[in-house]
């Protein structure tokens, strides 16, 4: 169907005499005009193809135990694997991947939200070789709001086993890279996902939740204390020198910890960490003599198995006489082997075990989140009110009034200045011309619209529109 453009007679009677209100009347009626006609030619197209979903399906560590986690969790590798396996299917749009120690989440754009959810699933069966029903009951799916919502809980560490850590961030601006690079991630998820980095910042700058903010390390930093009563003189040995092991070290030389003692699979980075806190490097074969002489052992390498067995441990007891040996993995896979604990005078803590010592640190981080919840409540709101108007109709009205609204002032101040002295039918013929101008200006790019925002991507065109004519308010 054919769509009739406005008139420029609809602006002729009376133009020149016009009040504000005529003219918000005119203007209104002009916009219903072009709604109307923009919705009748879109209404078959619609129907043909529907507008996307987001739909977000994961686990946690609040659903999932760290023994389901590791089964289900995707190495780099095996995440590109998935991009493109889910880029490669037309029930789902856009995709973005999300896998940590704490959760495994899909986030995606979808013209078909259960068969969406279905394919994730049987993805996650197939490549983990996992019955769909020994993992189901731990997945949550979330759609639209809820799904915008949960993505900025996350990345404002909310929803984290450790409110107000830093680290989450992070790794979600390093998944959405991945994202990118294998261009999986479209207009929506693009939006969403700055949208996420915007609330996050302003959760931290705006509220406290950050201030003395607690990690994994620092809870088990926090355990070792627990354990000891204090840390004075304790030696520890760190298997692993990434990040999670860099913190634990500030917060054992902050609790007066004896020697710590570095192991890393390269030697060079072990060094490098070792050095910074006048520590000692080790290489990995050399762990086993050291264990005879070390308290604390905190774990935190990426290995996908075992660095620890019962064996190795075993040996070591003798020598040490009966001391205690604590291990604190905070490795997802898990690094100490829980046979460890079955020792004597051997305890073994998993990342799961850090959950109690979290609690007690969490009461001033629940008061400035529900002032974060406020902020994130906030942008979800403003989210959705761009994605609402991510439509045809929405954007050509929008953009019609915009062109009409730019026109109008232009000739009230013409004709109230430099053309004041010209009579009611000459202003007439100059607002003929203008409207005949904006109408010949905007024909193409309505068509273009109309026709193209019918097709499966019409969200690229749209974007591109409201960016380069700023519709939307927040922009402007």
């Amino acid at each position: 169907m054919v769509s009739r453009a406005v008139q420029p007679q609809a602006f002729d009677k009376g133009r020149a005499a016009m009040d504000d209100k005529q003219t918000a009347d005119l203007k209104a009626m002009q916009s219903r005009h072009s709604d109307a006609a923009s919705a009748l030619c879109c209404l078959e197209c619609d129907k043909e193809n529907p507008r996307l979903d987001i739909v977000l399906l994961g686990l946690n560590h609040k659903t999932a135990e760290v023994a389901l986690r590791e089964c289900l969790g995707f190495s780099d590798v095996e995440a590109d694997t998935a991009l493109r396996h889910f880029q490669a299917l037309p029930v789902i749009r856009e995709v973005f991947l999300l896998s940590t120690c704490n959760r495994v989440e899909i986030l995606m754009a979808t013209p078909d939200a259960p068969a969406a959810v279905a394919a994730a699933k049987n993805y996650l069966s197939e490549s983990k070789q996992l019955a769909v029903a020994d993992f189901e009951s731990a997945l949550y799916v979330h759609q639209g709001d809820a799904a915008v919502r949960h993505i900025f809980r996350v990345a404002a560490s909310l929803d984290s086993m450790v409110i107000g850590e830093p680290q989450i961030l992070g790794q979600i601006k390093a998944a959405y890279r991945d994202a990118v690079q294998k261009k999986t991630s479209g207009v929506i998820l693009n939006r969403l996902l700055h949208k996420t980095f915007f609330v996050a910042k302003r959760v931290r700058t705006e509220t406290g939740i950050g201030d003395h903010a607690v990690s994994i390390s620092y809870a088990a930093i926090e355990l070792g204390r627990k354990i000891f009563g204090d840390l004075e003189n304790r030696k520890v040995l760190l298997v692993g020198a990434g990040e999670m092991a860099e913190l634990a070290v500030e917060h054992l030389i902050r609790h007066r910890a004896g020697k710590i003692f570095v192991a890393n699979r390269t030697f060079e980075r072990g060094v490098a960490l070792a050095e910074r806190f006048h520590g000692k490097a080790i290489r990995f074969e050399e762990i086993t003599d050291v264990l005879r002489d070390v308290d604390i052992i905190i774990s935190s390498t990426g290995s996908p198995g075992f660095i620890l067995r019962r064996d190795q441990i075993k040996q070591v007891l003798r020598p040490r006489r009966n001391r205690p040996l604590f291990f604190i993995d905070i490795a997802v896979p898990r690094d100490i082997d829980p046979e460890i604990n079955r020792l004597s005078n051997v305890y073994v803590y998993d990342i799961d075990d850090l959950k109690d010592v979290i609690e007690e640190n969490v009461e001033d981080r629940n008061r400035e989140a529900r002032r974060a919840e406020g902020i994130i409540e906030e942008t979800v709101i403003k989210f959705r009110q761009w994605y609402e108007v991510l439509d045809i109709v929405p954007t050509i009205v929008g953009l019609r009034e915009k062109f009409y609204g730019i026109a109008e002032a232009e000739i009230r101040k013409t004709l109230n200045q430099s053309l004041a002295h010209l009579s009611a039918e000459e202003g007439q013929a100059i607002r003929r011309m203008t409207n005949a101008l904006v109408n010949k200006i905007l024909h193409d790019p309505t068509l273009f619209l109309k026709r193209n925002g019918c097709l499966g991507e019409n969200s690229i065109y749209l974007d591109a529109t409201r960016k380069l004519f700023r519709l939307d308010e927040e922009d402007l």
